[in-house]
Parts: C-alpha cells; structure tokens; sequence
C-alpha cells in the first residue's frame, strides 16, 4: 500500500529518567499528552533526543508502547534504526508490533557502509515493515552521508515516505527535494535553525528539539511557511533562533532536558552515562533565553494549524 506522507512538527521526544535512571513512564506520558494538547502533528520516541543509544532493545518497546498507550490523535513514529540490519529489522518489527504507526531509521552508524549497503540496508527494512518510514541523515553522528543517489533511489519505495535532514547541507537538501518533488516523498528538517529555509525550498515540516518546550511556537513557525506566509514564519524563527542555539550549546539532548527541568516539565533533567548535567555559565544562559521566551506572547495552536 502507499502510505501518506508527513507534513507538520514531529517532536524528537525525550525520555525521562528517575534518579535510580529507569525510565519515568508517568512523566513520560505526561510530555506525551503535554505535546498532544498543544497541537503538534506526531510525536517521535527512540530518537537521539531519547537517549536511544543507552536504553536496551526492551526499554525501546516499553518506551513506545508506553507513548503509543498516552496519545489519542497524533501518529507515534519510532526511532527503530542501527547500525546492523538484522537489529534494526527487529527493533522495526517489535515497534510495529507495539503500536508504531510510522518509523524513523538513521543511516548504519560506525561501520560507514558504501551507498550499495546502505540503500540495501533501507530497503531491507521497507521490504519487511509495512509502515511509512522515514530515512534518517545525520553525518556528525554517523561518520557518513547518505548519498543524494541513495536518498533519490529509496523515494520510489511505497513504505519510504520521508527523509530527515540533518546534515547542515543546505545544497545537500535541496537537491533531495527537487529530486523527489514529484514522489509521495516529504523532506522534514532535523535542525531546528534550518526548518524555515527546508521548507521555503520545499520541505513540509520538521522532527524538532526545541518542539519539546515550545510546542506552540515551533507549530506557528512551521505552519505559517508551509501555509507560504513567510513574513510571519520568519518572525517565529527569530523569535526562537537564540532557543535553537541554545538547545546545542553542547550534545543534543543534554541542554534540552535541562530546559525542561528548568520549565518544570520534569523533575530531573538526568541522563544515562556517559551525558553529563550542563555546567552552571551554559544553565545561567539557557535560563535567560527561556525566561525571554516567557516573557513574549504565545500563539493559539489554532495559529499553527492555519
């Protein structure tokens, strides 16, 4: 079947940790429906934003089903990728099984295999995995590109909906998007500074950090350029640059679960070894930019859905 594409804010979620670090499934929940009521499109547990790479493949399912169990409206998209096929084949099986309504897979990471075994990688899993899915390039964590051929290729796969771009290549990108315009085939942004020039070349949304605190904003933005209003969604991007900057002072998602604690979203910003608490200079600074943003006004989510 051909699945619908993806069009909207997608927040990378993150995942909550009491202080022993097992997972704190009733925060979680809570961010889940949190985001929900605020008007986001979908929401993308098991990314990097949540830690991934430090759960065990049964706290990845618990985590989804967890998300799943949480939300009534909005399509659950799981990061179910590896570096190895057969993993990432059964992380995507088990994901499905649990409730998953789409997937997000990065590209095989350390190993850095050549655009043949990674185009087969990807269509090993769409062969298998009757669920939309969205292909995943971010280099500074992987070591490798996936190659505009192999992004172009995979278009054609009626399971292979989407491409998240992370690679701060905005050449990179947009050629994706002018050679996939014309496939069932969406390009989102995986970062957040970059999702208004992705979209004003033809992108149509984005898997965002910064949509954990400020959904709404993140909503407003996005809508109002995939809407073509750009005067208004270039204000929303300057209003939420220093946020964008903020959030990456040091390594995704050290700062954003930090802004969270900060917004009393959580009661710990804890992560897993080997991330580490931000010192006390990055906290005064990300303090100061969210109290900015609290002190300007807050768009309707009707705003975003415009």
């Amino acid at each position: 079947m051909t699945h619908d594409t993806y069009t909207g804010v997608f927040p990378a979620m993150t995942t909550p940790f009491h202080d022993d670090e097992s997972i704190d499934f009733e925060t979680l929940q809570d961010h889940a429906q949190y985001l929900e009521a605020a008007g986001v499109d979908g929401v993308v547990p098991m990314g990097t934003t949540g830690e991934s790479a430090t759960l065990s493949h049964d706290e990845h399912i618990e985590v989804i089903e967890a998300v799943v169990e949480a939300v009534d409206d909005v399509p659950v998209i799981a990061g179910s990728g590896s570096n190895n096929t057969r993993e990432a084949l059964e992380l995507s099986r088990r994901s499905a099984d649990a409730g998953a309504d789409g997937l997000l897979l990065i590209s095989p990471y350390y190993n850095k295999p050549e655009p043949e075994g990674m185009e087969a990688h990807f269509r090993a899993i769409a062969d298998e995995i009757d669920l939309p899915q969205i292909i995943y390039n971010v280099p500074s964590r992987t070591g490798r590109n996936i190659a505009i051929e192999t992004a172009v290729n995979l278009a054609d796969h009626e399971n292979i909906v989407g491409y998240k771009a992370a690679s701060g290549d905005m050449n990179r990108i947009t050629e994706v998007i002018e050679r996939t315009r014309n496939e069932n085939f969406s390009v989102l942004s995986g970062d957040d500074a970059m999702t208004l020039p992705i979209i004003a070349t033809g992108g149509t949304g984005t898997i965002s950090v910064s949509a954990n605190i400020e959904p709404e904003r993140t909503c407003a933005l996005v809508g109002a350029a995939v809407s073509g209003d750009f005067e208004r969604a270039r204000e929303y991007h300057h209003e939420l640059g220093p946020l964008f900057r903020a959030l990456f002072m040091v390594s995704n998602p050290i700062p954003i679960k930090e802004a969270m604690e900060i917004r009393g979203h959580y009661d710990s910003g804890r992560m897993r070894s080997p991330l580490n608490r931000m010192n006390e200079k990055d906290l005064d600074h990300l303090r100061e930019v969210l109290a900015d943003l609290e002190d300007g006004e807050i768009p309707q989510v009707a705003e975003a859905e415009e």
